[in-house]
């Protein structure tokens, strides 16, 4: 029935429409609908009551943010794992935006109040580089950029496994859960033609830096920009990234006989971006190192399975 009442109504989501079935606002032929997984029969008078939520607006916060890069259109920020990009659904304060309006900083506005200057994201607990817009001129050009893949993404991340290979692309397309509507996923035999068709086509390659213990560090380049790619990838070849719990991590690590803890974030580091200056189109490259705790993860992995540090390093120049 939730199903149903989503497509007819197209401004509502499924998430919103089992908000309003919780609270007793959708009916069906006079009666509260007691849950949105009721089968309906055909015939059914449906009524929905969907009272317009309170306009939220980002406010200024007094959060410390690394500076990567900045000029007149555009600012580069190493953004922590943790931290959400902007404010959403139970959580309108602690974000990046808050951060940089709280450095005063000018934005472009794009048309959401929530999301002043912002042009892409980064997931929650993945760090590094994100760009953000300081007017509108720059956010078009940028949002133009990322829609022709002519901004250049490359991220570290250690994922759970020895992958065979050297280096491989992975092609395959991505779309909401049906069941588990948190999650991303790819598509799935038991899907049905409305699902398969929302699935966007996505594209990733890798290439191993290192092997550590039964795990293994890769650069990752991504060509397309679909929600939680790299994550939803690598958990498609049964690689998920470590502290992934979300798809299919581990909650413990074990290298040799020693058990790590769960990993309080994913292994997942947006280290440089490069992308054209959205005025003079100049190519501008800008990194982020590997954050200290990834770092410090690697070096116990390392001394758990017997390898020398040095290999981590060399693996890792220009990264650090």
């Amino acid at each position: 029935m939730d199903r149903a009442v989503a497509l007819h109504c197209a401004q509502l989501s499924r998430t919103r429409v089992q908000e309003l079935i919780d609270a007793g606002l959708v009916l069906v032929d006079g009666s509260a609908a007691k849950k949105g997984s009721v089968r309906l029969r055909g015939g059914e008078e449906i009524t929905v009551e969907a009272p317009e939520r309170p306009v939220i607006v980002a406010r200024a916060e007094a959060i410390p943010l690394d500076v990567l890069y900045e000029d007149g259109d555009v600012i580069a920020i190493n953004k922590p794992a943790g931290m959400m990009v902007h404010a959403g659904a139970g959580n309108v304060s602690g974000t990046l935006v808050n951060a940089l309006l709280g450095r005063g900083q000018a934005l472009s506005q794009g048309g959401d109040p929530l999301r002043p200057g912002i042009v892409h994201r980064l997931d929650k607990e993945t760090s590094g580089v994100i760009l953000i817009a300081k007017n509108d001129a720059a956010h078009a050009k940028l949002v133009e950029a990322f829609r022709q893949r002519a901004v250049k993404k490359t991220y570290v991340a250690l994922v759970q496994g020895i992958l065979k290979e050297k280096s491989g692309r992975i092609e395959l397309a991505i779309g909401r859960d049906p069941i588990h509507r948190t999650r991303m996923t790819t598509p799935r035999k038991s899907w049905r033609g409305a699902a398969i068709s929302r699935a966007r086509e996505a594209s990733t390659d890798w290439r191993a830096l290192a092997k550590i213990g039964n795990t293994t560090l890769v650069e990752v380049q991504l060509h397309t920009g679909r929600t939680h790619q790299i994550r939803v990838h690598f958990s498609a070849l049964k690689h998920p990234v470590v502290g992934d719990t979300l798809y299919g991590a581990a909650s413990q690590l074990r290298v040799g006989k020693v058990v790590f803890p769960k990993l309080e974030r994913n292994f997942l580091h947006a280290a440089r971006v490069g992308f054209a200056q959205p005025r003079t189109e100049g190519w501008i490259e800008v990194r982020a190192g590997l954050p200290a705790e990834l770092y410090d993860f690697l070096k116990r992995l390392c001394a758990a399975a017997g390898e020398p540090q040095g290999r981590i390093d060399a693996a890792l120049a220009g990264y650090l």
